[in-house]
């Protein structure tokens, strides 16, 4: 198996990356700003359960007098739920502040935004 196959999962992690990134720098709209940002944090939280894999590993329930075996590792993972806890609050957050905003200025353009506040000034 050739190692980009081999791999395939960090390099999903590497496109979800950049596209995330892309769309926040490119973009105009807030709200696709804010989706942008939440296809980044997928992007690391998939990077972080894909370093958590260990090839032979089983969950961590020991038996009474079991031998020794490989173990998973399951902190990355009880750490990525929280991050997709957090992210989901923040993301919500972020739309409720982008629908006060449209209500406020109209637009949820950040050039018309931007227009707006050197015109008032």
């Amino acid at each position: 198996m050739t190692l980009v196959a081999a791999l395939w999962h960090y390099w999903a992690c590497i496109i979800l990356m950049m596209i995330g990134l892309y769309i926040v720098i490119a973009r105009d709209n807030l709200v696709k700003k804010v989706m942008g940002l939440s296809i980044f944090q997928v992007s690391v939280i998939l990077f972080y359960v894909a370093l958590a894999r260990v090839e032979g590993g089983t969950p961590p329930i020991i038996p009474a007098g079991a031998p020794e075996t490989v173990y998973s590792n399951p902190l990355p993972h009880v750490l990525m739920l929280t991050a997709i806890v957090v992210g989901i609050a923040t993301t919500a957050l972020a739309l409720a502040l982008i629908v006060r905003i449209q209500e406020a200025f109209g637009t949820v353009e950040e050039d018309e935004l931007i227009a707006m506040e050197r015109a008032g000034k």
